[in-house]
Order: structure tokens, then sequence, then C-alpha cells
């Protein structure tokens, strides 16, 4: 199989993957926000991250949200942090398990990741649950 299939087949999986974690708007909009310039690190992140990690079937979305939402707050990645903590809703991760996770990293990354991530995510599903009530 050449070079080439093989990372659209993972690109076609990686957008698929993407667009069920993250939901159409955001990715519809991370698209449209591509230009020349970073087009093709967007290909690169989606084949690699999306198809070629993401769609192993070893563990699940919500396994692989778990362990994405518990790096990114240990290595103090804020932006994204706040990007997969919106995608639990698409992942089954629940409020609790995100509570664990970060206890966890507050032992094994330090308080002050984990002191960030809390505040992170209290931002983050506040933001949430005041689009759940403006829906309602």
């Amino acid at each position: 199989m050449s070079e080439e299939k093989v990372d659209s087949e993972l690109f076609e999986l990686g957008m698929k993957i993407r667009r069920e974690v993250l939901g159409d708007g955001y990715v519809d909009s991370a698209v449209a926000a591509s230009t020349e310039f970073d087009q093709d690190f967007q290909r690169l992140i989606t084949a690699s991250a999306w198809g070629l990690v993401w769609g192993r079937d070893t563990l699940t979305k919500r396994d692989r949200s778990l362990i994405t939402v518990t790096q990114l707050a240990s290595l103090g990645h804020h932006e994204e942090l706040a990007l997969h903590l919106r995608a639990t809703a698409n992942t089954g991760l629940s409020r609790d398990d995100i509570k664990e996770a970060l206890l966890h990293v507050a032992i094994y990354s330090g308080v002050p990741a984990a002191n960030s991530a809390f505040r992170v995510a209290k931002k983050v599903f506040n933001e949430m649950d005041q689009t759940t009530i403006a829906k309602k």
C-alpha cells in the first residue's frame, strides 16, 4: 500500500474521530481557519493524533479522553485542556472522573499544575452549564 494511500486513510479516519470527539462545529471552525501556512500541520495532527492514535481500538474514547486530560493538565497546556474538557460531553467522562484525574495530576505532576487545571475546568464547566441553560 502506498504511503499516500495510508496517509489518506489515516486522515479520513482521523477526521471522523476528531469530529466525534471535538464536534463538527469545532472541527469546521478549525478547518476554515486553516491557512496555507498551517494546513500541513492540521493534516499531520488529524492523521497521526486522531487517525493513528485515537483510531486504535485498544482503548475506548473515554479512556483516551482521560489520558489526554491528565497529560494536558500536567503539561500546563490550558487552551488544549479546555478543548478536551468540552469534548468530555462526547467521550463519556463525568465531572467526577475529571476531578479524580486532576487529583492524580496533583500527586504525580504537582499541585501547581492541578491547581491551574481545576481553575480551567471550573471555567469550562461553568460555560457549558450556561450554554445548557440558555438552550432550555
